[in-house]
């Protein structure tokens, strides 16, 4: 990823405003202990008590990293109950990136965020459809499954 993805402009920027990067060896002890690292690279996002609350490991290129980091950032908010955020940044996944490796679980979650902030059954419905419509043979298309009978 240091030669394709690190410095592309666009992801340069979007780690800049957005997360606080640490770079460790893999084999860093204790952190590789801690984080159960086995691979480079594998990028783990953290809450700021240290949590881990998302992952990926091997090579994405910067078409894939931002969304996938998005993602990560979501989840934190969404782990956290801070549903707002998560929509928030679910739908820049979905707006911008919406061909990405990230879009069918962004999908999921915001259907999820959605109905816990509003506790109405509609959300998962609209998730599921949409899982279907755009991205049937995603694992999260089959997770949704059971929304079809909202």
């Amino acid at each position: 990823m240091d030669a394709v993805t690190y410095p592309d402009k666009n992801v340069i920027e979007f780690i800049t405003k957005n997360i606080i990067p640490l770079r460790v060896p893999y084999n860093l002890e204790p952190l590789a202990t801690d984080f159960t690292i086995k691979w480079t690279p594998t990028l783990v996002v953290l809450d700021k008590n240290g949590k881990e609350h998302y992952r990926t490991v091997g090579f994405l290129p910067p078409e894939e990293l931002i969304p996938s980091l998005l993602l990560g950032i979501a989840k934190v908010h969404f782990e956290l109950d801070q549903f707002k955020d998560a929509i928030s940044n679910l739908e820049k996944i979905l707006k911008d990136y919406p061909k990405s490796g990230a879009a069918p679980e962004a999908v999921y979650l915001h259907g999820v965020s959605n109905f816990k902030t509003t506790h109405e059954r509609k959300p998962l419905k609209q998730a599921y459809e949409r899982l279907t419509k755009e991205y049937p043979q995603s694992e999260w298309a089959k997770r949704a499954l059971p929304y079809r009978l909202l």
